[in-house]
This record gives structure tokens, sequence and C-alpha cells, in this order.
């Protein structure tokens, strides 16, 4: 045979599942997109057609759902580890299974007091308005025996409007930018971070805290470098998170340099004192980089377009 077949994979994409939990009136909302892709001793159905070894998408897309109900979920970190370990432990040929879940979040909406007796708007605990701040992002891989849990999150704007400068670059003769000793700062943060935790005899992270704290420190980091390059506040903000959550050994950013232009007001006879920007959305700088524990290996893919 000429050809012989290479790494392969194969599951259903996307599958939108979202959990209401009624606790008496008060409900609670988890809204997951799920990605499961299987693989393992699937030589056969590429060479012959054979399906023998083939469990369909369309079950693993019914067993995202039923177990939104006979599990509820917990977290996606939580929910995608049930899903992983069922595929590989249920079916002899499948060898490793990889979950990836987007999470949109809901928060409640505040009730005022007016009318309250009227219509009850003080007792309403069911609505809710999508929060836009982020997406929440993990990916849970499990070949039978080991862990690999990647989460993070992407569409993150956040913006500095002082404390950040930039200038000493390199200048040749295609230079043209003007060095900038006050300026804004802003990015649209994609971030991955890598668990240590690998194993089932070792105690497993509270995925929901977690998430909240590395969140935290991460926007702790950015508000709080006085920054004189997006690159010394990517390094910052993971140094920050590995310094603090002893479950994470990796943290890798995406960060596009959301530039803000001064808008020259001069001739309309006016002076721009820092006050009037002109927003480009391209062409950007982007800034990645990858920040480890001392002794870790990089294990998290340069390339997060699809992670």
């Amino acid at each position: 045979m000429p050809t012989i077949l290479g790494q392969n994979q194969y599951g259903k994409a996307e599958n939108r599942v979202v959990k209401i939990t009624r606790d008496g009136a008060t409900h609670h909302i988890k809204d997951l997109n799920v990605s499961v892709a299987l693989s393992g001793d699937m030589d056969e159905v590429h060479y012959s057609g054979s399906n023998a070894n083939v469990l369909p998408t369309d079950t693993t897309k019914n067993t995202v759902f039923a177990f939104a109900k006979e599990y509820g979920i917990e977290s996606a970190e939580q929910f995608g580890i049930h899903l992983a370990r069922h595929f590989v432990t249920s079916q002899e040929p499948i060898k490793t299974a990889r979950i990836r879940i987007e999470e949109y979040a809901w928060e409640r909406i505040a009730t005022s007091d007016a009318n309250s007796k009227f219509i009850g708007a003080d007792e309403v605990k069911h609505s809710f308005v999508r929060k836009g701040q982020e997406v929440r992002v993990t990916q849970i891989t499990y070949d039978g025996s080991s862990w690999e849990v990647i989460s993070g999150l992407k569409d993150l704007v956040v913006m500095n409007s002082t404390n950040s400068e930039f200038w000493g670059y390199v200048k040749d003769k295609y230079t043209t930018l003007q060095e900038a000793y006050d300026r804004i700062l802003a990015t649209q943060v994609s971030g991955r971070w890598r668990f240590n935790w690998t194993d089932d005899e070792q105690k497993m992270p509270n995925w929901e805290k977690s998430y909240e704290q590395t969140k935290k420190h991460m926007l702790q980091a950015f508000a709080e470098t006085y920054s004189l390059s997006l690159q010394q506040t990517l390094y910052q903000m993971g140094a920050r998170i590995i310094n603090n959550r002893s479950e994470i050994d990796e943290v890798r950013f995406s960060l596009p340099n959301k530039h803000h232009f001064l808008v020259d007001l001069e001739p309309f006879g006016l002076k721009n004192d820092n006050e009037v920007y002109f927003a480009a959305d391209r062409p950007y700088g982007l800034i990645e980089a990858t920040i480890l524990r001392d002794g870790c290996e990089a294990r998290i893919p340069v390339d997060m377009t699809n992670l």
C-alpha cells in the first residue's frame, strides 16, 4: 500500500446544552458548547469503511445531553471529565477522548422595588442577562490513565487609560511611530492555563474557585503593572497566576494590541491633551508568550486558535 493512515479522530462538534437547575423559585444556568473528539483503533473504518469500531457521532451528542441530566454540570471541567472518562472506559476501541467546552456566563437580573407589590418583582429569581465579559473555555484529554486539563478564557477586553509607555525601540528608515510616554493600553485577552492535576490519585482542584481566582489575579496584574511594553504586562499577568495558584504550572497568552491613536485636532484649532483617540481595529500588534513554573515543560500549543 503506497499510503498509510496518520493521526485521526472523530466526534460531534458544538453540542449546545443549557442546564437549568431549579432550587425552588431560584434557578441556576449552565450554558455550554461541547465538542467531542475520539481516537483509537479506527484504521479499518478509513481503509475499508467498516464501522465495527465506530461509536456514532450522534451517540456522542446524545451522551452530552443525557450526562447533563444524570450528573448535572458543576463546572465545565467536571462535566468534561465525566464525558472523557465515559467514552474511554465504555468503548474498548476508543483510547483517547478530547472534550472541548466553551461556557457562556449568565447573571441574575437585579429587580427593583418599584411596583413590586403589583407584579411581584422582588420575588423574581429566574431572570438572567447574558454576561458579555468573556467566554470561558476548557479542554480535557484522557487516555485511560492520565488527564490533561487546559482551561482559560477568550474575548476579554481590558484597558488602562494611562500608566503605559512605549519608547526606546529599534528605529530604521521605515519607522514612523512616535515614542509614547503616556498612552492607552488595551487588549482582548485570550489566555489558557494548564493544571498539574493529571491522575485520579491526586486531589482534584476546585474548578469554579480556580477560574474565579485566576481571572482575578490576571486582571489585578494588568491593572497594577506600570507598563513599558505589552510584553511586560503579559509576563506579569502570567507570573501573578503561577505565583498565586499552586494548581497551575503553565499559562499562555495571546494579546492583540488594540491600538488607540491620538487624533490630530490642530486643523480645527484644538489641542488634544491625551483626550480624543481613534480606536483602530486592524492591523494590530499581536503579542504571545508562555509563562511556566520553574522546572515545568510547555505543553499548551503555540497556536491556540482552536484550543
